[in-house]
């Protein structure tokens, strides 16, 4: 990329979203860790550089830094919150626990020229969340707002372009937020705005082409957004060199394997090979409990049937995935915490004989579906709601048999279902049945029943990185609760999570 805008990352909730914030500006942005040395950060190039918040405090033992030769480099830097509370101690400020906290929705005075706040209201609202504050600016910096709280709300070095802001501008709640990281991107960084959906895709399909030359691709189509925005992605970049493989997991919802043979063979005349495994796929998984073991088994299965597949075809070395980055995020490494393997990026063994095309990398859900419409996939495709990678086999919580699997398939088809009647199925971002592999007592037709309990999960998010609960509506939930266990056997009771990510994930497992 030309131009990206590199985030360094104090606390990864706040990270995420300023990266998400940084693309809506048509202005590319990745995420990067504090330890990362300023040196490989500068061997990047960056236009300019975001210190993100995060939960510590300047003050204590052990609290996250980074290196202060990053202010001498010339690169711009913008601190939010934490980050601007770091940059302003490291350059000589003070900052200090004050006897008042600033948390929520607080009025914002703009009380010196900036470049930030160029054409905004004097006064505007703000979303604050700290408890230490910015109570002297360091030599060389001019404070340019305040609240009524703080006398040190946003400050800034022109000259040396080092600006840092006590409030969120990252947040909904900051209302003129986007207007604060666009002044930073192009008024401070000299960003334009090209990112655009147009240009990914030009500089992926030239990647793409780079990559792999005349070869032969295999891809794993799964039928979900994710494989098929690559695999139509892949397939304009080299047309005929592709083959899309369907491996029938026996692990997938209700209809989905007569729909992708449907949708990608004969409406979009790919060459499809629908590989029928789901007997080996219960076998790797017989008496798998761990979510971990089960993820691993599945992309391993995954793999070998798929060189199995390639040895049809001589010339294939590359395998086309739809990983995302929120994928590599939560699969960790040098970045992040593990906080699950996705069996596309974690689970992958490693001596497997195909090297990874993976277009979608750096891109979040929505930016994925936004590609999906400009590539021209049907609606029905672009807004599916996402499925993982080893299908229903994570959402038992326990081994997975074919008993179970056909009891969360037909919970999971109604769930699909009433969620479409109800109209709801584009504002949720996921919808879903669990099975916990237990039993439960309950009572059917006056005689004890002992059964599974089927919980309902429904989320809303932008990009799966966060996520709330939804609230479903009351004549929603007892249709869904009469419907399962009349029409479900083996199940006599139902149960809604009202977990939010985080602290919980969307799946289960």
């Amino acid at each position: 990329m030309d131009e990206t805008i590199l985030v360094v990352d104090f606390g990864a909730q706040y990270a995420q979203l300023i990266a998400r914030r940084v693309r809506e500006a048509h202005v590319y942005s990745e995420i990067v860790s504090r330890d990362i040395p300023l040196v490989d950060l500068l061997a990047r190039r960056p236009a300019g550089i975001i210190f993100s918040g995060g939960p510590a405090s300047v003050h204590v033992e052990g609290a996250p830094s980074f290196d202060p030769a990053v202010y001498d480099s010339g690169v711009p830097v913008l601190g939010i919150c934490y980050g601007a509370q770091l940059l302003a101690q490291q350059l000589g400020g003070v900052v200090a626990r004050t006897d008042i906290a600033e948390y929520g929705r607080t009025g914002l005075e703009v009380v010196s020229r900036s470049a930030l706040f160029a054409d905004l209201p004097v006064t505007q609202d703000v979303w604050m969340s700290h408890g230490d504050s910015i109570v002297t600016a360091p030599p060389g910096f001019r404070v340019t707002a305040r609240t009524d709280v703080v006398p040190v709300a946003a400050l800034e070095d022109p000259e040396r372009r080092i600006y840092g802001v006590q409030f969120h501008p990252e947040v909904a709640h900051t209302p003129r937020g986007q207007e604060v990281l666009k002044h930073f991107l192009y008024d401070v960084c000299g960003c334009a705005p090209r990112w655009t959906m147009t240009s990914i895709i030009e500089t992926q399909v030239d990647k793409i082409r780079a990559q792999v030359g005349g070869e032969r691709v295999l891809c794993g189509l799964s039928g979900g957004v994710d494989s098929a925005v690559a695999a139509a992605l892949v397939h304009k970049a080299i047309g005929e060199q592709l083959t899309c493989v369907y491996v029938d997991t026996g692990l997938m919802r209700s209809g989905e394997s007569e729909q992708v043979e449907d949708t990608f063979r004969r409406q979009f005349k790919v060459d499809l090979v629908h590989v029928k495994a789901s007997d080996r796929f219960l076998e790797a998984l017989d008496d798998v409990i761990d979510p971990e073991a089960k993820r691993k088994a599945i992309g391993e299965m995954f793999i070998r049937v798929f060189e199995e597949v390639a040895t049809d075809y001589e010339d294939a070395r590359f395998l086309v995935q739809g990983t995302l980055y929120p994928d590599v995020i939560e699969s960790g490494g040098k970045d992040a915490a593990r906080i699950k393997s996705h069996h596309n990026v974690g689970g992958l063994p490693d001596d497997m004989n195909f090297e990874l095309v993976e277009p979608l990398r750096n891109l979040f859900k929505d930016e994925v579906r936004s590609m999906g419409e400009e590539l021209g996939l049907p609606e029905e495709i672009v807004w599916r709601q996402p499925f993982p990678g080893p299908g229903l086999a994570v959402r038992i919580v326990g081994t997975v048999t074919p008993e179970r699997l056909d009891i969360l398939r037909r919970a999971d088809a109604i769930v699909m279902e009433e969620i479409k009647k109800a109209g709801l199925s584009r504002e949720l971002w996921q919808s879903f049945a669990v099975l916990p592999a237990v039993h439960t007592v309950g009572v059917m037709g006056d005689e004890r029943t002992y059964a599974y309990p089927i919980v309902i999960r429904a989320v809303t998010s932008d990009d799966a990185m966060t996520a709330d609960w939804a609230r479903l509506p009351a004549d929603l939930l007892q249709r869904l609760s009469s419907r399962i266990i009349a029409e479900v056997p083996g199940v006599n009771r139902v149960a809604l999570d009202i977990t939010s990510k985080p602290p919980g994930t969307i799946e289960w497992e």
